[in-house]
């Protein structure tokens, strides 16, 4: 009779197949690999985006580096950002430490139309009589005649195209920067009511976003111009529920908007459609993304990415229940309004974020999402809150950039993958522009059991291999193999929940 652990040894597993195709290539943007505010200490390369944002830049004074909190923190005016008061000096640093880790730049506009005008710290500038023009300068697109630094901080008014031309003769010339057009503007009416009591309507902020884009186009043209930055799926449809929505789509009008601009102006104001995206997706009853993780959280977790593309998966959430419970399709679904409204235009998600810090589920998502992210043609993508303590999530992110931990990096050519079971596995495939034969994988099981994945490259003959495979006893260090190759099939078990990340040379 077989022992109990010898039954277990030789139980068949799962068993995949998955086909690569070389002749089927995209390009992958370099910029989708980015993070909100790095904490570059501990990360490791492999950032290649860094973006100033969050509610703090919306009346940010470049002048003297105060900011106010807005509803984070009692709409206080205060040095948070910056307790120097050499003008720009907060931008500056940041600029030049994401620079100097080779990494692209977005840098927040503020288009609110008034900046902190004092680091006081004394709590809701409310409480202060005719606080508009006594706690606040007024900020505005455009200085006419020359623009100098430093500015002047005496006349109680900011220029936005003053600080964007100052920003041109501090910055590198190795990586680009770009400045995105505030930060959220359909919650202004929340999180900046001092300076802002309602909610923009679309009237409002397509005229605000025109002026600005032209301020900053016409000191800089050939930077990329975000906007609007905008929160979540009420924002993507309706501004937050603007007075004047009419049953109008948001971004179909704004890009449309957009598109007018740019005939009247002569120049593209908007390069690049830009939106925020924290999935609402729920695991038993809490949402993934914020919360306290319940037991069924993780593998709601684990799925959620489909959302972003699958057309046959609909996840618990309402914004799913107020399509009928039907699929969101996010990024399909965006594209094809920029086709159709405004073409040309490029895509991004400056800010997101789908939790699990610091367990394996979250490790499976950030590698999922940026293998979407690159699959489906995004041109730039931010996380938010992603740092050197959230050793699950940073694996995610890391089995794209920096692999090996020695600077490993996923292709830059996206090749067409077939055989995938979206509710169990993702396959994301790419060739190195730079060298022909080279060959990446990143490949996930979701499932929770070990299985065997068999890889048939079309097109690719590989001679070795090599791989890093990320489970929930590995986060924070892969595991190292070199499994066998057959010319161009590779066959491999891989654990349960799992990222691994293969090499192939040829």
């Amino acid at each position: 009779m077989l022992s109990l652990l010898a039954i277990v040894a030789f139980a068949p597993q799962t068993a995949w197949t998955f086909t690569i195709d070389t002749s089927d290539r995209k390009p992958i943007s370099p910029y989708i690999y980015g993070i909100n505010h790095p904490e570059w200490s501990g990360l490791g390369p492999g950032v290649t985006l860094a973006r100033q944002g969050g509610n703090r830049s919306s009346a940010y004074n470049w002048e003297t580096n105060a900011s106010n909190a807005g509803n984070d923190w009692h709409h206080q005016n205060d040095g948070y950002m910056g307790e120097s008061d050499e003008p720009g000096k907060t931008m500056k640093d940041f600029l030049q430490n994401a620079q100097s880790h080779d990494a692209a730049v977005i840098l927040t506009v503020p288009t609110t139309g008034y900046v902190a005008a004092d680091k006081k710290g004394d709590g809701d500038v409310n409480k202060t009589p005719d606080y508009i023009n006594t706690r606040f300068h007024k900020s505005l697109p455009v200085k006419l005649g020359k623009l100098t630094y430093p500015p002047d901080t005496t006349d109680k008014v900011v220029y936005q195209n003053e600080f964007v031309a100052w920003i041109q003769k501090v910055k590198s010339q190795d990586t680009p920067v770009w400045f995105s057009l505030d930060n959220e503007p359909d919650l202004w009416g929340s999180t900046h009511q001092r300076i802002w009591p309602k909610s923009p309507t679309y009237a409002q902020i397509i005229a605000n976003n025109t002026e600005y884009a032209q301020a900053i186009k016409g000191v800089t043209p050939k930077t990329l111009v975000f906007g609007p930055a905008n929160y979540g799926w009420q924002g993507f449809r309706t501004f937050q529920n603007a007075p004047d929505a009419n049953g109008r789509d948001f971004l179909d009008t704004y890009l449309a908007a957009m598109k007018a601009a740019e005939s009247k102006a002569g120049k593209r104001l908007l390069d690049v459609l830009d939106i925020h995206w924290y999935p609402e997706a729920q695991g038993d009853g809490v949402r993934i993304a914020f919360g306290q993780d319940k037991p069924g959280t993780p593998a709601a977790r684990i799925q959620a990415p489909r959302s972003l593309w699958d057309d046959t998966y609909v996840e618990q959430s309402w914004i799913a229940d107020s399509l009928g419970k039907k699929p969101i399709t996010l990024l399909p679904r965006i594209k094809a309004q920029i086709d159709k409204h405004y073409p040309g235009t490029k895509l991004a998600i400056t800010e997101y974020n789908y939790g699990g810090a610091n367990h394996i589920s979250g490790t499976l998502a950030q590698a999922d999402v940026l293998g979407i992210f690159g699959r489906y043609g995004l041109f730039a993508a931010c996380n938010w809150g992603l740092n050197p303590k959230n050793v699950a999530e940073l694996a995610g992110f890391k089995a794209f950039r920096d692999f090996d931990r020695k600077g490993g990096t996923f292709g830059d050519t996206a090749l067409g993958v077939k055989g995938e079971t979206a509710s169990l596995n993702s396959v994301y495939a790419a060739l190195d522009s730079k060298d022909p034969n080279r060959l990446t994988l990143v490949a996930i099981n979701k499932s929770s059991g070990r299985a065997t994945m068999r890889f048939r490259l079309n097109g690719f003959e590989a001679r070795k291999a090599r791989t890093y495979t990320v489970d929930a006893n590995s986060v924070a260090t892969p595991t190292a193999g070199s499994p066998r190759v057959a010319g161009s099939t590779l066959t491999m078990s891989v654990p349960g929940e799992s990222v691994v990340t293969i090499e192939l040379l040829r």
